[in-house]
C-alpha cells in the first residue's frame, strides 16, 4: 500500500502513549504506532457476520438425509451453535445465515437468534450457487463495513477479535484464516510470504513441494471483494476469488494454531465428537 510521508506535532504526553504501543514486533517504530492508531480509529468496525450453511453436504451422508450439515451436533449442539458462541467472544451480534435444503430446521431451532444472545436474518439460497454466489446473495447490498465470513460446518478455536484486529493491519481485500495440517490437499493450500498470501491452490492433486498451509474456512471480507465474483449462477470463492486476489497482493492470511475441524466427511465428524473442547462465551 503506498504511503506519504508527513510531519506532524503531537502534545508530549500522547506520544509518550504512542511509544508504548511500540512492541518491536507487530508495531515496530513509532511512525507505524502512529499508522496503527489512526487505522484503528478511522478503520469501520466489524459489526455482521454471514455464514455459508446452505450446502447439501452429500459426504456427510446418512446424517444430512435429515438434517442441513450445520444443525450436526457435536458435544450435544449443533455446529452453528457453536459458531455463535464464538461470534457473541467477538461482539458480534448481526448474523446472516444462508440456508439451503432443509434450511427449516435451522430457521425453526434458533428462530430471530435472541435466546442465543444474537439477531438472524436467514437468506434463501434457491438454486445452488457456490461460496462466492452464496456470499453475494447473503452479503446483500453493502453497508460500507468489512463484514466476517464463516463456513457453517466449521469448528475453530480462534481468537476472532484478533483476527479483526490483524485484518485492519494488512490493507488488502480480505484476510483468511489459515491452518496447518498433513493431508493438505483436501482444502485449499496456501503460500504466506508475511502477511500476505502469494498463491492459493484449491484442491491440487500433487502436493509435491507445496505448503501444508489450508484455508480454514473463515475470512474477513471488504465490500469491495464483492465485485470481483463472476457474474454466473455459480461460483467458488476458492476457485474464482482468492486465487486472482493472491496474484495481485490483495489476499491476507492469519495463521492461528489452536483446534480446527471441517466437518466435511464422516471421519472427521468422528475425530471432532472425541476431541472438540467446547470453550464458555
Amino acid at each position: 500500500m503506498e504511503r506519504e510521508r508527513l510531519t506532524i506535532t503531537l502534545r508530549k504526553d500522547l506520544l509518550k502513549q504512542v511509544d508504548r504501543t511500540v512492541d518491536g514486533q507487530r508495531i515496530r517504530n513509532r511512525s507505524h504506532a502512529i499508522e496503527f492508531l489512526l487505522a484503528h480509529s478511522l478503520t469501520p468496525e466489524v459489526s455482521r457476520a454471514v455464514i455459508l450453511a446452505g450446502g447439501a453436504g452429500v459426504k456427510m451422508r446418512p446424517f444430512t438425509l435429515e438434517l442441513p450439515k450445520a444443525m450436526i451436533p457435536v458435544q450435544g449442539r449443533p455446529i452453528l451453535e457453536h459458531i455463535f458462541d464464538k461470534l457473541r467472544q467477538a461482539d458480534i451480534r448481526q448474523v446472516t445465515v444462508l440456508v439451503g435444503p432443509l434450511g427449516d430446521k435451522i430457521r425453526n431451532h434458533f428462530g430471530d437468534g435472541a435466546a442465543f444472545g444474537i439477531k438472524i436474518n436467514y437468506v434463501q439460497e434457491g438454486k445452488r450457487s457456490g461460496t462466492a454466489g452464496g456470499l453475494r446473495k447473503a452479503a446483500g447490498p453493502s453497508s460500507g463495513e468489512p463484514l466476517l465470513l464463516i463456513y457453517g460446518d466449521v469448528l475453530a478455536e480462534i481468537d476472532l477479535k484478533d483476527l479483526l484486529e490483524y485484518h485492519k493491519d494488512t490493507g488488502g481485500l480480505a484476510t483468511i484464516a489459515v491452518t496447518s495440517v498433513d493431508q493438505a490437499t483436501d482444502w485449499g493450500i496456501v503460500r504466506l510470504h508475511g502477511t500476505k498470501i502469494v498463491s492459493f491452490d484449491e484442491k491440487p492433486k500433487n502436493h509435491i513441494g507445496q505448503s501444508h498451509l489450508v484455508n480454514a474456512g473463515i475470512a474477513v471480507i471488504e465490500p469491495k471483494l464483492l465485485d470481483y465474483i463472476p457474474n454466473k449462477s455459480f461460483s467458488m470463492l476458492e476457485r474464482d476469488v482468492f486465487p486472482k486476489l493472491a496474484r495481485t497482493g490483495e489476499l491476507a492470511g492469519y495463521l492461528f494454531e489452536g483446534q480446527w475441524f471441517d466437518i466435511a466427511t464422516p471421519k472427521i465428524y468422528e475425530e471432532a465428537l472425541k476431541n472438540w473442547q467446547t470453550v464458555k462465551a
